[in-house]
């Protein structure tokens, strides 16, 4: 059993750690070291108070990061439900709009293309050609891909065709990854697509309707399971900082475990003992390490060659601007939002500036606003493949309201625009394999056990994925 854990890095990753092994070593010290004042990572939300047309106050939450959750991730429902966090839940039904209305926009059309979200809705959608071509190329002419990786665009050009996986898939990764289809591991980012695939025998969509095994793992989840029943996403009265917040106070009153905000890692190493050096010059060391830091910034406190892989895989970064309109001006359909695929040419024409999509954030997350008459909320995201968009507020809006159909848009109560640099890995092919020799390094090397190495750039870039890989660390203690 571990005497002393140190956990590098405080974003949800490292949250999740500290809890569950607090839980689970209540003698153990745990000490969580972050280099900023704030934690909980790329989730970051922040209410502000806007005057609406008529001067009168409105109280709107802004998301930067991650704003919806989705009900099957366990980990996360564990969180919720031990926390005590349900009766601050703001829940969207699969009955709503935002649930069943989702969008392109497809350059060269007018305004934004429905995505068919059932049998009756793809009979009339102007995506009926693509989706029935995609579906007869899978069935008559899908075969299984011999061993080894491919890029999401390879793997949907093979079983669904060049344009579905240019107009569907590109957009899609857009929107998760803010990466290149053509330069993101399936087996990483969709490893459902690669099972379904197997059993299928080569075919994806047969496979889909074939069970497969799942695991065993037992969650303490109350009664979420029915609470989340008919529920399409779900976020919090505060935003998903809720969850953040409430592991930081959890862990806080602890006596086992301590906090160091605002304190940087400037070194680890192992010899005899593990070695954590501070910003500050405080040498810890403790028994056991977990970082939840990009591979990167790993890298960088480690000497040189001591772990393979860490530098593999680059990252997408990531521009988003809020914006907040008076509630009276309700100019965009009804909808989750809206997803822009990769132009025909590529990403360096001017075709597209550089627009990843945009969510409507009022229909599905109006309850964290002013009640009655919440402002209307959408949130744009741009740069990833793009590179860096510096692009003027006036011209962002401009082309919102081209993809909107050329709607006139009223004038901004609030905006606001956020770099996130390097806030999203993009999983090349091989990344699995990569993983797995890390982790036998790890397991096998110098550290013998002694450092796991988590976070977004490793298992997964969902709060999902980040939280299952906290409450997994330390298992084999």
């Amino acid at each position: 059993m571990p005497t002393h854990v140190a956990i590098i890095g405080g974003g949800l990753s490292g949250l999740s750690a500290a809890f569950h092994l607090s839980r689970r070593f209540p003698s153990t010290l745990i000490t969580i070291i972050e280099k900023h004042t704030n934690l909980g990572g790329w989730a970051q939300s922040d209410r502000i108070q806007v005057k609406d047309e008529h001067g009168r106050p409105s109280s709107v939450l802004l998301e930067s990061g991650p704003r919806t959750l989705r009900p099957n991730a366990n980990s996360v429902l564990e969180l919720v439900h031990l926390l005590g966090l349900k009766d601050s839940l703001v829940l969207t039904p699969r009955s709503a709009a935002a649930a069943r209305k989702r969008f392109l926009y497809i350059y060269g059309t007018k305004g934004l293309t429905p995505l068919p979200s059932s049998v009756a809705t793809l009979i009339s959608s102007p995506l009926r050609s693509l989706f029935l071509r995609a579906g007869l190329r899978d069935t008559f002419i899908g075969r299984r891909h011999r061993a080894g990786d491919e890029s999401v665009d390879s793997f949907l050009s093979r079983h669904f065709g060049e344009d579905f996986a240019l107009t569907l898939g590109s957009a899609l990764v857009h929107g998760i990854y803010a990466a290149d289809s053509r330069k993101l591991s399936v087996r990483a980012a969709f490893p459902t697509l690669c099972e379904a695939e197997k059993r299928g025998r080569g075919r994806v969509i047969a496979g889909s309707f074939l069970s497969s095994p799942t695991a065993a793992n037992e969650y303490d989840l109350g009664d979420m399971k029915s609470v989340m029943d008919g529920i399409s996403v779900y976020s919090f009265r505060d935003g998903l900082s809720t969850i953040a917040n409430a592991l930081q106070a959890h862990l806080a009153s602890k006596p086992n475990v301590r906090l160091l905000l605002g304190t940087g890692v400037s070194r680890l190493s192992i010899g005899d003992d593990v070695e954590v050096t501070t910003s500050t010059g405080e040498q810890i060391r403790p028994t056991h390490v977990v970082s939840a830091l990009p591979l990167p910034q790993l890298q960088a406190l480690l000497p040189p060659s001591s772990l393979p892989h860490l530098d593999a895989n680059p990252s997408s970064s990531v521009t988003v601007a809020n914006f907040v309109f008076p509630a009276s001006s309700r100019f965009h359909p009804e909808g989750f939002g809206y997803l822009i695929p990769r132009p025909r040419a590529g990403y360096g024409t001017a075709e597209n500036p550089g627009i990843l999509g945009t969510v409507f954030d009022s229909c599905s997350l109006a309850a964290q606003d002013t009640p009655c008459t919440p402002p209307i909320k959408v949130t744009m995201m741009l740069g990833g493949p793009y590179g860096r968009a510096d692009m003027a507020e006036s011209t962002l809006l401009r082309h919102l309201g081209l993809h909107l159909g050329g709607v006139r848009l009223p004038e901004v109560l609030h905006s606001r625009m956020q770099h996130h640099r390097d806030c999203i890995p993009t999983f090349t092919p091989g990344h699995v394999e990569r993983m797995g020799e890390l982790r036998r390094v790890l397991r096998e090397g110098p550290w013998k056990g002694r450092l796991e190495v988590i976070g977004a750039g490793v298992g997964g870039v969902s709060v999902g994925d980040c939280v299952e890989a906290g409450r997994n660390v330390g298992t084999d203690w």
